[in-house]
């Protein structure tokens, strides 16, 4: 007699699983939820807007799961996940109000499943949103045993007068760059290629880093949320510095007719994109397309705010200026 068990899927397991992560996710409900975890559909109520504009993201962590995988740590992909996501709404100003899952895996493991799980409350927990629901989904012959895909939705919520836009950007503003925790969640590919991703690679330890290089990579994606929140009336545009790097993501705030200059001397480079540089002969170029280079977050303001958000945030540091565009290019970096 044929089984789903027997197919490669355990319903028991699964329910398992949900049992663990409705636990953890009840702890990050605000009042605005209504109905329980495991419902058909989340409910939220949108309360305490004027003019409400909510706003949506959706992304992943990459292959910086085959590092988790591989060290056998599944904590922190989470927190990536859902920092991620916070970062891109914030940019325009949203408040961030609830977090929806997804996780698609070759075996269901309720442990390993759990232990992602407490990464996603637990960052949604430290900027008040709310992990309303989610899917997980073992599909074994399309995900191979013990691998796993983590996907991430999220909405905020904006008032349509304090939409952060950079529509008012002008040549002579200041860019004021914020350091990033590490590579964050881009461009693992190229990393893992160039230092390995075995675990006798990932346990070594560099002392340029102080660490081993397994512990640097899994390093969780920074949230800017709390640390700007309060200053979000002096910021004229926000860029969250992902997939693309500067040259990529800064063009996103700019209006027509400015670029900006970045000037790579206005801050150090972290050591471990010198390594992937240097093992890989990877291209200035190259590496600043690819990642963040220890900018995680770039701010633009008006040059007299500069000096308030830079007393304001004491590890930030102005990195470029916003000028007329002269070429195509919209961010030259020298």
């Amino acid at each position: 007699m044929q089984t789903y068990a027997g197919a490669g899927v355990d319903i028991d397991a699964a329910d398992r699983a949900k049992q663990l992560i409705g636990k953890l996710a009840r702890s990050t409900f605000r009042p605005e939820v209504l109905g329980d975890f495991g419902f058909f559909g989340g409910m939220f109520e949108l309360k305490g807007y004027r003019q409400p504009v909510l706003v949506s993201s959706v992304d992943g962590v990459g292959t910086k799961l085959k590092i988790a995988g591989a060290l056998e740590r599944h904590d922190t992909v989470g927190i990536d996940l859902v920092n991620h996501c916070v970062n891109d709404i914030f940019t325009c100003g949203a408040e961030p109000l609830f977090f929806l899952d997804y996780i698609g895996l070759g075996q269901m493991l309720p442990e390993q499943v759990e232990a992602i799980a407490r990464g996603l409350a637990q960052a949604c927990k430290e900027v008040g949103c709310a992990l309303i629901g989610g899917e997980t989904a073992e599909m074994p012959g399309l995900y191979a045993r013990g691998d796993y895909d983590l996907v991430g939705f999220i909405i905020g919520a904006v008032e349509r007068d304090g939409i952060i836009t950079g529509k008012n950007i002008a040549a002579g503003d200041a860019v004021i760059g914020l350091p990033s925790s590490g590579l964050h969640t881009n461009g693992y590919s190229l990393a893992r290629r160039v230092l390995g991703e075995s675990r006798a690679a990932l346990e070594t330890v560099y002392p340029e880093l102080g660490r081993s290089l397994g512990e640097a990579l899994l390093e969780p994606h920074r949230c800017y949320y709390h640390q700007l929140k309060p200053w979000l009336p002096l910021i004229k545009g926000m860029a969250h510095i992902t997939g693309g790097g500067l040259p990529g993501n800064l063009p996103r705030v700019l209006p027509p007719g400015v670029a900006a200059r970045i000037d790579s001397r206005s801050w150090t480079v972290p050591p471990l994109f010198r390594l992937i540089q240097e093992r890989g002969k990877v291209s200035p170029d190259e590496m600043y397309r690819v990642f963040n280079m220890g900018i995680g977050m770039a701010l633009i303001c008006a040059p007299e705010d500069a000096d308030r958000l830079l007393s304001a945030l004491p590890e930030s540091k102005v990195i470029g200026q916003v000028l007329a565009q002269a070429d195509k290019a919209r961010v030259a970096i020298v």
